[in-house]
């Protein structure tokens, strides 16, 4: 397993955290919480996160977490520099259950090689590095390893709230918000719920909750007067058109959202984040699924590890680093998914009640479509924890995507939400 660590030298390790960070994908390499979040160079993008002109450079980063704690950036087998032995090996590795051992050994290895077995530990999972940070907290937990702190962001715990299916409507539900979000910040809501987004939001969340969920629930048994009224509140609430949610069974997954909400103006909406606009590549109604987000993101990234690791970090190798590996989500193993819907949550929930001094942060974008902020709260709400575990878990938002730190300002306030969460976390507050 390729990683990168950045250590203070001369530190007490009892006195000095320790972060462990990944991304997730499955796929992705950890190079965007390492160069666009937590570590001490940053990506250059302009102040909103877009994408600025070629070349590409980086910075030192002003909101890195390597004032509060070291930092250790591990990429799963098959992205980055990682890589298995042989082909037959990763099908082992690519696996929720293969997975997490695997970043469970290399955590026990970590600490034992560079004798940190006495320091506050930590986990910062993104996207389905939430997956995998509740599945090895959990599993580590049976192992003698204990963390002070889970941050988790963009979190993707239990897949039933993500993946729609002809059985189930949950995730219809808990998008709702966060396209009401998205059709503010391109100006498609009505003018009293554009005034406000805030206010507009937590609308957006109860009538989902209340109203939209009661209609879905009955199916065909909705009867044609309310299935109008819902019709009606549904394009209030997301900026689509009546026809296309009454044509779409007044179900619209990601897919549909993206591309019709600025279909008046050829182009598609982002689904790492919404606030990301570009033409499809293939025409407009050719493309099946096209995210100008990742366009706008990769090749920055993708070019500037590539000069990093080799010049600044003297990391000399001929090998493709893989930034973002398709066939890896491809070929996943999803273990539970053939009794249910792929789940870590119920692994999180034993790491905190087993160890009650466990405490969670879970960060969450508004704009983010691929895991939206309301799937994640519903998630938390459901692990089943009493008054007690449950103040261990806390939640910060932000005017950003999936990739919060993109834009500046969501940095900066990371930093400090990150900060605060560490201190109290070691401290036992």
């Amino acid at each position: 397993m390729f990683f990168v660590a950045y250590t203070l030298d001369g530190q007490d390790p009892s006195k000095r955290p320790l972060t462990f960070a990944f991304n997730g994908g499955p796929g992705a390499a950890s190079v965007w919480l390492h160069m666009g979040a937590l570590g001490p160079k940053r990506v250059m993008l302009q102040a909103d996160g877009f994408m600025p002109p070629a070349p590409y450079h980086f910075s030192d980063n002003p909101y890195t977490l390597l004032d509060k704690s070291d930092l250790v950036f591990a990429d799963a087998i098959g992205t980055g520099f990682s890589r298995a032995a042989n082909a037959e090996l990763l099908k082992k590795f690519w696996s929720v259950k293969g997975d997490i051992e695997a970043f469970g050994e290399f955590i026990r290895l970590y600490l034992t090689r560079s004798e940190r077995w006495s320091s506050p530990l930590f986990l910062f999972g993104e996207s389905y590095g939430t997956t995998r940070a509740a599945g090895v907290a959990g599993y580590l937990a049976d192992h003698g390893i204990a963390f002070n702190g889970i941050t988790l962001l963009s979190t993707a715990l239990s897949f039933q709230t993500l993946v729609d299916n002809k059985s189930n409507d949950l995730p219809y539900i808990l998008l709702i918000p966060s396209f009401t979000m998205i059709a503010g910040y391109h100006h498609k809501l009505p003018p009293d719920l554009s005034q406000d987004l805030g206010k507009a939001r937590q609308q957006a969340e109860s009538w989902a909750s209340r109203e939209y969920a009661e209609a879905l629930a009955k199916g065909d048994g909705l009867a044609p007067e309310e299935r109008q009224k819902v019709i009606e509140q549904m394009a209030r609430y997301t900026g689509l058109s009546p026809q296309v949610i009454d044509d779409a069974n007044l179900r619209i997954d990601v897919s549909k959202f993206t591309h019709y909400l600025l279909l008046d103006q050829k182009v598609r909406v982002g689904r790492l984040d919404g606030r990301f606009t570009g033409p499809d590549p293939d025409g407009v109604l050719d493309t099946p699924e096209y995210d100008p987000t990742e366009s706008a993101i990769v090749p920055p990234y993708t070019s500037v590890f590539n000069n990093y690791v080799r010049t600044e970090l003297e990391y000399k190798s001929d090998a493709r680093y893989g930034v973002l590996e398709e066939q890896v989500e491809e070929k996943w193993d999803w273990g539970s998914g053939i009794e249910g819907f792929p789940n870590t949550a119920t692994a999180l929930r034993q790491a905190l009640v087993k160890n009650p001094y466990l405490k969670v942060l879970v960060m969450e974008g508004y704009y983010d479509l691929a895991t939206p902020y309301y799937a994640a709260n519903y998630t938390i709400d459901h692990l089943d924890l009493g008054a007690k575990y449950r103040q261990n878990i806390s939640i910060a938002a932000y005017e950003s995507g999936h990739m919060a730190y993109l834009p500046t300002d969501s940095l900066k306030k990371m930093k400090a939400d990150e900060t605060n969460f560490m201190e109290k976390a070691w401290t036992g507050e």
